[in-house]
């Protein structure tokens, strides 16, 4: 199960049974942690719909040259994080 399926299923239990989030976890066994967890991570939307892009026009580059692209336009990122992307 995702983590955010178990938050919402933590939120379900919360309203239907009118028990503390504390209790719900412990009836379902999941972890406080992973219940508050907030990612602070980017998710770089706009850098995956330039690839988008230039995979769409581009269709026979691969991700080393679609990567050559983005530095060429300013993006300041690697080639491992275009084959992550791209994939």
């Amino acid at each position: 199960m995702r983590p955010t399926s178990r938050r919402r299923l933590v939120g379900q239990l919360q309203g239907v049974y009118q028990v503390s989030e504390r209790r719900a976890l412990r009836a379902t066994g999941f972890a406080w942690s992973t219940q508050r967890y907030r990612s602070w991570r980017d998710p770089q939307a706009a850098l995956r719909m330039r690839l988008k892009e230039l995979a769409a026009v581009r269709v026979r580059y691969g991700y080393r040259r679609l990567h050559v692209l983005l530095r060429r336009e300013g993006w300041p990122v690697n080639a491992k994080r275009i084959y992550r992307l791209h994939s």
